[in-house]
């Protein structure tokens, strides 16, 4: 199989070319670099990478995106994040996605600041400019990635109601945390929309939802519950590179080690979630 990680950020040292956020975290020379990512991917034989869009330090600024997923052509797809209110948001994805190698758009709720996500608080998803990326998503057959929390649970709800055949992929399931255990409210509304069956899990939070330090043992019994209610081919891992930002208790490798370690979870159950899904919803396996 091809160990697909679903989930990178990238990032690049020339700030010249590709400015960023005054509000960005600043980041070490090298740390999230394409190179990086590569030496990472290595060290634990993966072979994809999908690429997100970071908006934390470049807004909505998709240049660096772009220009690496088209450069990396085949190992890697980038997913975009557009401004829903921007009106020229549809169509600068329908060249993306022509020109650029964009193969998903990460949906945020409308509502946003002209330059930046605010993730203070809570806007609207159901918003009539995010159905026409929506639309147009569906249009061009692309995935949608959504970010959201549980607050608007319910209205990614309403959208995956009218769009029962655009593949949409919840990322970092609303966030769940170990902590709040099987019982835990956004545990269980991320089981309760796995009745859609067009809507994906993103299985990135073994790590970033424990609360250990060490053993992490609070997350696998959630992670288990997602996949048995997705089921294997409605779910993707990935790694929420760089490790050393996103998930700093643990190595890129030791990250996929300890997936590969959730109770019960099977050889074919693995391909599935490492390699058929993530390739099916962006890859065109």
């Amino acid at each position: 199989m091809q160990i697909t990680d679903a989930h990178a950020h990238v990032f690049s040292d020339d700030e010249q070319r590709y400015p960023i956020l005054a509000s960005a975290r600043q980041r070490p020379p090298g740390i999230g670099t394409v190179d990086h990512l590569q030496q990472q991917m290595a060290s634990a034989d993966v072979q994809r990478v999908v690429a997100i869009h970071t908006s934390m330090t470049y807004g909505f600024d998709n240049r660096f995106l772009t220009d690496t997923a088209r450069e990396n052509v085949p190992w890697m797809a980038g997913v975009c994040t557009l401004h829903p209110e921007d009106p020229e948001s549809p169509s600068l994805l329908e060249s993306l996605v022509r020109e650029s190698n964009v193969r998903g758009m990460r949906s945020v709720p409308a509502g946003q600041p002209e330059r930046h996500l605010d993730y203070s608080v809570e806007k609207h998803l159901d918003d009539p400019r995010v159905d026409a990326l929506w639309t147009t998503a569906e249009k061009l057959g692309i995935a949608i990635n959504v970010l959201i929390r549980l607050p608007l649970a319910d209205e990614l709800e309403t959208m995956l109601q009218k769009h029962p055949e655009l593949p949409v992929v919840l990322d970092h399931c609303m966030f769940a945390h170990g902590k709040d255990g099987l019982n835990g409210e956004t545990l269980q509304k991320t089981l309760h929309l796995a009745r859609y069956p067009n809507l994906h899990a993103k299985l990135t939070w073994l790590v970033a939802g424990s609360d250990q330090d060490h053993s992490f043992t609070d997350t696998p019994p959630l992670l288990r519950a997602v996949i048995d209610a997705y089921g294997p081919d409605r779910c993707v891992w990935g790694s929420d590179f760089p490790c050393e930002y996103y998930t700093p208790k643990v190595t890129y490798a030791e990250h996929v080690e300890l997936f590969r370690q959730i109770p019960d979870v099977s050889d074919a159950e693995l391909e599935a979630i490492f390699s058929t899904t993530p390739g099916r919803l962006w890859f065109g396996d």
